[in-house]
């Protein structure tokens, strides 16, 4: 055997060893909720149907055409019908599709039964983000990818090692408990998105004006990782979804956690408490320049980077920069009213969502960034501009 050939053979019997191959797993991911269950039984129920049809198909033509080659002698039968073999070939398919089309039909009216959810999940998809308001709990906040903007800007260059779940990394994860149905009731505040969560079995469009829903119920903890499933623009692939499903006690922990770090509603100054009184949460209070643009910068991570980038040029037309702006270097009541409202029939959404210190502190971030000389913007300021 020529020592190439030799060698050619050895790589290959190494690489399909089993050792090599130990840690690659070709498969669809784990199933983690009775839905998913039922369409990944569904998916290899309807396979190994076709691979017999195909085995049996091609079977009996390859049998025929070897057994009757004419270097055999063989000669074709002539005839017109066969009442016995049209009766075969048209029920044996009718059976096989009743019997494919049953069990599907029953795993898509499962899935769209969504009555007597334990509880309900409000999702609205952004470009490029998701905002998540726990109904029944009062818990409202946005989730976005964490990868920072180096890793993605410079993943071509030499740099630190990646995080195993680069791009599957959020700074806000959903959390639910194990064993409740969960709804979800999904639109979106932009363009066409995708709530896709493969583990969970849950694939539903965010189209807006409309809300569409759909649910699951994890049956062990753990995480499990999506991803918008639509094309929505050009941050697309970087709107990750994690779902932590989590005990009922963690789940509690969790949900006053949660509260206790919500911007408290607005209160006379006197009521104040040290809490409330905390630079994140009191509109009323005097700030640095410093302590704005440090909370702005991080605000503006989660919520602007993605469309005006990091040092502010944007993409226009379709997100302007920010460097050097009319906006940023104008009036603030102008800034302040654009981010509280948006701008109609443009990408630039309503954040009135976020508190009056946060959204003070992005308006400062971009007011005193890449050369712009707008100006430090006050809590107060927004706190009265929402009036």
């Amino acid at each position: 055997m020529p020592v190439k050939l030799t060698r050619a053979v050895a790589a290959a019997a190494a690489f399909l060893s089993a050792p090599v191959l130990a840690d690659y797993h070709v498969d669809i991911l784990p199933p983690a909720t009775p839905i998913a269950q039922e369409i990944y039984n569904l998916h290899f129920g309807i396979l190994w149907v076709c691979v017999g049809i195909f085995i049996v198909v091609f079977g009996a033509m390859f049998w025929s055409v070897f057994a009757h080659r004419k270097s055999r002698g063989a000669q074709a039968a002539q005839f017109h019908e066969n009442t016995t073999i049209e009766i075969i070939w048209t029920v044996v398919p009718f059976v096989i599709l009743i019997a494919m089309a049953y069990p599907a039909t029953k795993t898509v009216l499962d899935m769209k039964d969504g009555s007597n959810p334990d509880m309900s999940i409000k999702v609205t998809a952004y470009q490029w983000k998701w905002e998540y308001d726990y109904l029944q709990d009062g818990v409202r906040y946005f989730s976005s990818l964490s990868t920072p903007r180096e890793q993605i800007e410079e993943h071509e260059k030499p740099g630190p090692k990646k995080n195993p779940n680069y791009l599957l990394e959020v700074d806000n994860p959903v959390v639910v408990p194990v064993g409740k149905k969960v709804r979800l009731l999904i639109t979106s505040n932009d363009v066409i998105h995708g709530w896709y969560v493969p583990q969970l079995g849950v694939n539903q469009y965010g189209i807006p004006g409309f809300v569409k829903d759909a649910w699951f119920k994890v049956d062990k903890p753990g995480r499990y990782l999506g991803q918008c499933s639509q094309i929505c623009g050009k941050e697309h692939g970087y709107m990750p979804i994690v779902v932590d499903a989590v005990s009922a006690e963690d789940y509690a922990k969790w949900i006053a956690d949660k509260k206790a770090k919500m911007p408290p509603p607005p209160a006379p100054v006197a009521d104040a408490t040290p809490a409330a009184a905390a630079p994140a949460e009191d509109p009323n209070k005097k700030w640095s320049v410093d302590e704005l643009k440090a909370n702005g910068a991080k605000v503006y991570a989660a919520n602007c980077q993605a469309c005006h980038g990091a040092e502010g040029k944007g993409t226009p037309p379709a997100f302007p920069p920010l460097a050097g702006s009319k906006v940023a270097n104008g009036p603030k009541g102008a800034q302040i009213d654009l981010e509280l409202k948006g701008k109609p029939g443009t990408a630039m959404a309503s954040f009135a969502q976020l508190s009056d210190a946060d959204l003070a502190s992005v308006i400062t971030h971009t007011r005193t960034s890449w050369g712009n000389k707008g100006g430090e913007v006050m809590p107060a300021e927004v706190k009265s501009a929402r009036k």
